[in-house]
C-alpha cells in the first residue's frame, strides 16, 4: 500500500510540474505574438523604387530619349541619323558612354497631338529612364499651311494667318514642357528652335522669319522658367543656306544639315569629356 501511495504522489506531482510548464509555454508564447521582444530597427521600410535619374554630370551614361515631330525622327536624313543619332556619335566620340533608350518621335506631330500622348504609360517609362530629352516640336503647328502653298494646294498665307495660330500653339508647348518637366524632373530637357524651310521663297521669307522669331521667343520665354531646360538656337543655321541644308522635300534637313543641328546640340550641352574638358565640335 505504501509503496503505491508513493507511486501516485509522484505522478501527480510531475502531472502538476508539467502543467505548470505547459502554462507558462503558453504565456510566453502569447506575449511574444502581443509584444514580441525581436529588434525591428532592421527591417527596412518597403518603399516604391525612385524613377527619376540623377544630373547629368553626376552620370556614367548617358540615357538619351527623343520625342516630338519628324525632325526628332530624322526625317530627310538619307543616312538614316537624324540629329539624335549624330549627337550619341559625337559624345561617344569623346569617351562618353551613351545610348537612346527609345526614339518616340512621329512623323506630322503637332505639340497639341503631342499632350495626350505623355499621358501614356510607355511613354512615361522611357522618358522617366532618361537623363536627356531631345524634344523638338511647333514645326508642323506653324508650317501646315505654308506646306500647302508650297505644293500649290492653297494660296500663300498671310502674316496674320500664321500669327493667328501662335497662342494656342504656344499655349499647348507650354503644357509640353510641363508634363515632361513633371514626368522626369531631373533630366536634362534639350528643346529645339525652329528655323525657317522657306526663307529662300520670296513670297515666305519674310512672313516665315517673323513667325518663327516668334515663337522661339515664346519658346525661350517658357524654357527660362526651368532649371533643368536648354533651347537650341537653330535660325541662324538655316537662314542663308536653305539650299545646302534641307532635304528635296524641302522642308526637313538633309544629313548635312542634322550634323549642323547636332553639334549646336552638343555645343549648348556643354558635356565635358572624360578628362574634364568640354567636347568640342569640328567648326569650335
Amino acid at each position: 500500500m505504501k509503496s503505491s501511495s508513493k507511486i501516485w504522489i509522484t505522478v501527480s506531482t510531475l502531472s502538476i510540474l508539467m502543467t505548470i510548464v505547459l502554462v507558462y509555454g503558453f504565456i510566453v508564447a502569447v506575449q511574444d505574438i502581443v509584444n514580441p521582444s525581436g529588434d525591428t530597427a532592421f527591417i527596412p521600410e518597403q518603399k516604391e523604387p525612385a524613377v527619376t535619374s540623377p544630373p547629368i554630370e553626376q552620370n556614367k551614361e548617358i540615357k538619351i530619349a527623343a520625342i516630338g515631330d519628324s525632325l526628332a525622327k530624322g526625317t530627310g536624313d538619307d543616312e538614316g541619323k537624324g540629329f539624335v543619332r549624330r549627337v550619341v556619335s559625337m559624345l561617344q566620340e569623346d569617351g562618353k558612354e551613351v545610348k537612346v533608350t527609345a526614339n518616340l518621335a512621329i512623323n506630322g506631330l503637332t505639340a497639341e497631338k503631342l499632350l495626350p500622348q505623355l499621358d501614356e504609360a510607355g511613354v512615361k517609362y522611357t522618358l522617366q529612364q532618361s537623363n536627356m530629352i531631345l524634344l523638338s516640336i511647333g514645326a508642323n503647328d506653324l508650317f501646315k499651311g505654308a506646306q500647302a502653298y508650297q505644293s500649290a494646294e492653297s494660296d500663300i498665307p498671310d502674316t496674320a494667318e500664321l500669327y493667328k495660330i501662335l497662342p494656342k500653339a504656344s499655349s499647348s508647348l507650354k503644357e509640353v514642357l510641363k508634363k515632361i518637366a513633371e514626368i522626369n524632373p531631373d533630366a536634362q530637357i534639350i528643346y529645339m528652335g525652329l528655323y525657317n524651310p522657306f526663307s529662300d521663297l520670296k513670297d515666305l521669307k519674310q512672313i516665315g522669319n517673323a513667325v518663327v522669331t516668334a515663337w522661339n521667343s515664346k519658346a525661350l520665354e517658357l524654357i527660362n522658367t526651368y532649371d533643368q531646360m536648354a533651347l537650341v538656337s537653330t535660325f541662324d543655321l538655316f537662314e542663308n543656306n536653305v539650299p545646302e541644308l534641307l532635304a528635296s522635300d524641302h522642308f526637313h534637313p538633309n544629313a548635312q544639315g542634322y550634323e549642323e543641328m547636332a553639334e549646336r546640340i552638343v555645343e549648348v550641352l556643354g558635356i565635358t569629356d572624360q578628362h574634364g574638358k568640354k567636347v568640342e565640335t569640328d567648326d569650335e
